[in-house]
């Protein structure tokens, strides 16, 4: 069973899963119009336009937010641009569609961004779930 909640405004679908949010803040500190947790439902996609809800959204350390276009012919394909970013104090920043194979032998299908401990404080290893504030993780 999945955890993706889905918010749309006729021209693109926000989705948001709960359980991989790490909580950094950035998107309703970012863009309040749209992204309100005080607020039901938290996720306004008429509260900006498509353009700067994209950009927030492209932002999210963790990619628990993501998006799709409605119509199809509008969306880009982003499959062959992975990169690697170091977030200062924070987590490694993996863009891009990744396959990731844990110790188990499972294997999960990573899109858009996912985050990786850096600390190694993270209760949901190898995935960073915001501990490094927790502990003042610098580096």
């Amino acid at each position: 069973m999945t955890d993706l909640k889905k918010y749309d405004n006729g021209e693109i679908t926000i989705h948001w899963k709960p359980s991989v949010c790490i909580h950094s803040t950035l998107c309703w500190k970012n863009l309040p119009n749209v992204f309100s947790p005080q607020q039901k439902p938290w996720i306004k996609p008429d509260g900006a336009d498509i353009k700067t809800i994209i950009n927030q959204i492209d932002k999210c350390p963790s990619g628990a937010l993501n998006y799709t276009y409605n119509n199809q012919k509008n969306k880009t394909n982003m499959e062959n641009q992975n990169k690697i970013e170091i977030a200062a104090n924070g987590p490694i920043l993996v863009h891009g569609t990744i396959e990731v194979k844990h110790s188990d032998g499972k294997v999960e299908i990573k899109e858009k961004m996912t985050a990786l401990c850096r600390c190694g404080a993270s209760a949901n290893k190898p995935y960073c779930d915001g501990s490094h504030r927790k502990i003042d993780f610098k580096g």
